[in-house]
């Protein structure tokens, strides 16, 4: 709720929501039933026409079971695709090391949405091309770019079916990355203890890195000739998801989701 009261106070924000996989015992809170907390955040959903552009982020993480268990992650994975079907908005997924888990999933409730990306994407070269062949777009950020071998799935991803993002305030492209030699955007940082205006905190990734995702891939890929081509193709994916009603020259082509709630 925090997040979509945000979006409502300032023109430049939209939220999402759902409930992240390493979160998924929420639904069987002592208070409520799984039923109650699900008509919860549909409850949220309605209150935020307009405000709220995808479900999720919902999905699995098998590194993270130590929070909630494989079988309750599946489970109300499931469950919020209702979340979905019922709204008719495009979903926001998360992936990670699950063994063909998520595709299954994913593969057998596809009719039940419109658009998704498979956010944060680190993944294999076969784990992108079931992605792909579920339909499904990939989002990119730093994390995405760690190694050469990142780099080479990343080159693989259709124009048409990319996105990026920062995943902000995690997943910053750092100097151990062999992504980091095609950045040539750098902000000045300084300790959160020291904050300035204008500066960055230091070891913290924010909104501004977006710039750096995009200089990565565009100078990475041979089928991109400028970081500018590459934001205008993002862009246009980026509203097919999340405005497919839109105008693509409208003023909400400038703004992002930014939060869950």
């Amino acid at each position: 709720m925090e997040a979509l009261k945000l979006a409502k106070e300032n023109d430049a924000l939209y939220c999402t929501v759902g409930v992240h996989p390493t979160r998924c015992n929420e639904f069987d809170d002592e208070k409520t039933t799984p039923d109650d907390h699900l008509k919860a955040l549909q409850e949220v959903v309605s209150s935020g026409k307009g405000k709220v552009v995808a479900i999720g982020e919902c999905g699995l993480d098998y590194d993270r079971t130590q929070f909630c268990d494989k079988d309750v992650q599946q489970k109300y994975f499931e469950k919020q695709f209702q979340l979905a079907e019922s709204s008719g908005l495009p979903m926001f997924l998360h992936n990670r090391n699950t063994s063909g888990d998520f595709a299954k999933l994913v593969r057998a409730n596809r009719h039940r949405f419109t658009e998704a990306v498979a956010h944060s994407f680190t993944g294999s070269i076969d784990e992108l091309k079931e992605l792909l062949d579920l339909g499904l777009y990939i989002g990119i950020n730093g994390c995405s770019l760690k190694t050469e071998e990142n780099l080479q799935a990343m080159a693989l991803i259709p124009l048409n079916r990319l996105l990026l993002e920062t995943d902000a305030p995690w997943c910053d492209i750092r100097n151990t990355h062999a992504s980091m030699k095609y950045v040539k955007t750098k902000f000045e940082s300084v300790k959160k203890e020291k904050f300035q205006a204008g500066k960055m905190v230091k070891n913290r990734n924010e909104p501004c890195c977006m710039i750096q995702v995009a200089e990565v891939v565009a100078g990475y890929r041979d089928d991109v000739e400028s970081v500018e081509q590459l934001v205008d193709i993002v862009h246009e994916n980026t509203m097919k998801v999340f405005w497919p009603n839109s105008n693509t020259n409208d003023d909400t082509a400038t703004k992002t989701t930014t939060a869950q709630a």
